[in-house]
């Protein structure tokens, strides 16, 4: 670097604004890499590098515990060396920057989508039913609230969200047994609405100061989900599944820190805040950059089966029973697959729901319990069906794949007793395909495989067509 480059450098430091309307730029810290208007003033080090006052007091600390061995951090090359040795050392700035320009806020706010790109309910209902079986009720329901709540995003990019009438949030609280569809559902919701997606387990949520994922690491999966793109992440949907664990525990005489504690430090996300995340990290330390996420415009979903809840609404069904003709039998409701549609919020507070949690999410969906019919249907019909991900794979042996309805039936019977929902059709599957999936490579000249129900109920085999003829499977030669 010559003595007019240095010259140069050492004006724009003194005085940012340049006269002869240049670009402005700013000191970036070469340990965490925020600029100046965010980490405040740099210590100008030799060679030209800036550190930022948090960075250098966090490198003093260390030192001086003699916990930080500076020669083996990877990114920061030169700082085990002698700052005596810097003086005369041309460190290169070109994939180092540095400096880096002023973003200079602009009056006016982005819209990257137009109103006529939201898919309307029926579209986006439309596109579930191709995937998802069933459920006809929690799709619609879906469907509605996403679509007021991205009218709402797009509001607030056009800057009309701060007039007379403002939209409030649509956040969404499933209700529905195990295997039912609740994450499957927002997965292809996610994936059609072509937005970021961040699945969280409530299980492993703590209050913060405690073992455990801080609330503010859901946020950080959903900025992972979208390329570190904090505008991306803002209009993005997040996953809460087993939020009934987090359901305020009864009779607890210690601090309920993975409970109702959980509900309350979830209640700033779920209407709106901005918070401060790692970026690329779910660990917060000084040398892991951070970055500021609105939640104002993030859609959350909460999930959860609710175990028992079923027998808080019998009993408050029931609870007017009388004496007479016209009394209401105590088990009149036992038999009632629908009985979680007619969930209140009190019932949910009984089963240990805190109301101001519940409040932030005025939309409840609840799930039906899958029947033999739905299970045959999920078999065959969508799109993605665990049968025909079967046929594709023999399909690449050059080799047709083929149930009976008799064969169906039985799986979803079979599923129906393990009383899983739809997570027990996989399970038998690959139970009963294992030994196809071995033999069919063995011998290139068998053409098809019909899958039959004595096949799976273990009374013979399934009926192998060669090239000549129909051979049961083993005895192909």
């Amino acid at each position: 670097m010559d003595d007019k480059e240095k010259d140069r450098l050492e004006r724009e430091d003194k005085n940012p604004s340049s006269p002869n309307g240049e670009e402005e730029y700013e000191k970036i810290c070469y340990v965490c890499r925020r600029p100046e208007s965010k980490a405040g003033p740099m210590i100008t080090m030799p060679g030209n590098m800036y550190l930022c006052h948090d960075c250098m007091q966090k490198a003093f600390d260390s030192v001086t515990n003699g916990s930080l061995d500076w020669s083996k951090i990877q990114n920061m090359p030169y700082m085990n060396l002698n700052f005596s040795d810097l003086k005369n050392m041309n460190i290169p700035e070109n994939g180092i920057p540095q400096r880096q320009k002023i973003k200079k806020p602009s009056d006016k706010k982005k819209v990257d989508f137009e109103l006529k790109d939201i898919p309307a309910p029926h579209v986006i209902k439309q596109k579930l039913d191709e995937y998802v079986i069933g459920q006809d009720q929690a799709k619609k329901v879906i469907s509605v609230a996403v679509y007021n709540h991205y009218k709402r995003v797009y509001m607030a990019a056009k800057g009309e969200a701060d007039g007379d009438v403002r939209i409030e949030k649509s956040n969404i609280l499933m209700i529905g047994p195990t295997g039912s569809g609740k994450t499957y559902l927002v997965r292809t919701l996610a994936r059609l609405l072509n937005v970021p997606l961040a699945i969280a387990d409530a299980t492993s949520l703590t209050e913060a100061g405690y073992i455990g994922d801080d609330i503010e690491s859901v946020i950080s999966k959903l900025l992972a989900a979208a390329g570190n793109d904090v505008t991306k992440a803002e209009r993005g949907i997040v996953f809460i599944d087993e939020i009934d664990k987090i359901a305020k525990k009864k009779n607890m005489n210690t601090r309920d820190v993975s409970g109702e504690s959980v509900q309350q430090e979830l209640l700033k996300l779920l209407e709106g805040a901005r918070v401060e995340v790692p970026v690329g990290s779910n660990q917060k330390n000084a040398l892991t950059p951070m970055e500021t996420v609105n939640t104002d415009n993030i859609l959350f979903i909460c999930g959860g089966a609710f175990p028992d809840l079923e027998e808080i609404i019998k009993e408050r069904l029931t609870k007017k029973a009388s004496i007479g003709f016209d009394a209401d039998l105590k088990d009149k409701y036992d038999s009632d697959p629908d009985i979680l549609s007619k969930v209140t919020n009190a019932d949910l507070r009984i089963f240990g729901m805190i109301p101001e949690f519940l409040g932030r999410l005025p939309v409840t969906v609840t799930l039906q319990k899958l029947t033999k019919d739905l299970l045959v249907k999920i078999l065959k019909e969508p799109k993605n069906a665990i049968v025909r991900q079967y046929e594709k794979l023999l399909a690449l042996d050059e080799v047709k794949l083929v149930f009976e309805d008799d064969a169906l039936e039985w799986i979803a019977e079979e599923a129906m007793k393990r009383d899983t929902g739809a997570r027990a059709l996989r399970a038998i599957m690959e139970e009963f395909m294992l030994d196809i999936m071995y033999e069919i490579p063995k011998d290139p000249d068998i053409g098809s495989v019909i899958i039959t129900r004595a096949y799976l109920e273990k009374r013979g085999g399934p009926v192998i067509e060669m090239r000549g003829g129909l051979v049961p499977l083993g005895q192909e030669s």
